[in-house]
């Protein structure tokens, strides 16, 4: 499988394990103290024949997205799960994920929408206990896994599901 775009990942090892799953080429963050230099670098990147942001699914690597996100917002993104990407002692990243989860990922890679569109309400989040209550965490881990838009919280899920043009309906069908 080959992917146009140009993937970005954190180090060395994600590199190695992403191009063992798919032909691309790479832009490596090192870590979430990701410099000026890199990301001019993934925005020529975007400019030119697009990026995919796949980091790994954990605080450090939202940083990093949610960074990348803010200077390059056309960024494709893609997302593995963090129960199916940690190693046998737990550590947690995409050098440790099965190569038919980043295929996967890849595949379904999400491109934001360019407006801002409110595809799903605040109300609508509270309504089905998504972001307040006892068992809000467990219920939007559930949904975020089912719509592969990765681990939010209760304000990333609102701001990701509304930039993916998710529906409210999308919504109800994951939850279920």
């Amino acid at each position: 499988m080959k992917i146009n775009e140009i993937v970005v990942v954190e180090g060395k090892d994600d590199t190695v394990r992403v191009k063992q799953a798919v032909d691309c080429d790479t832009i490596e963050t090192n870590g979430s103290a990701i410099n000026e230099l890199t990301l001019q670098a993934i925005e020529h990147a975007a400019e030119k024949r697009g990026v995919i942001i796949l980091t790994d699914p954990d605080y450090p690597g939202n940083k990093i997205r949610m960074t990348i996100e803010k200077r390059v917002p056309s960024a494709k993104q893609a997302f593995i799960d963090a129960s199916i990407a940690r190693n046998k002692r737990g550590k947690i990243g995409i050098e440790h994920a099965p190569l038919t989860a980043i295929q996967d990922a890849l595949v379904n890679v999400s491109t934001p929408f360019d407006n801002d569109v409110e595809t799903v309400s605040k109300q609508l989040l509270i309504d089905l206990g998504l972001i307040i209550g006892p068992g809000a965490k467990e219920r939007r881990t559930k949904v975020c896994r089912v719509l592969k838009i990765g681990y939010c919280n209760g304000k990333q899920l609102f701001h990701r599901l509304n930039a993916f043009g998710i529906t409210e309906e999308d919504v109800k069908n994951a939850i279920k």
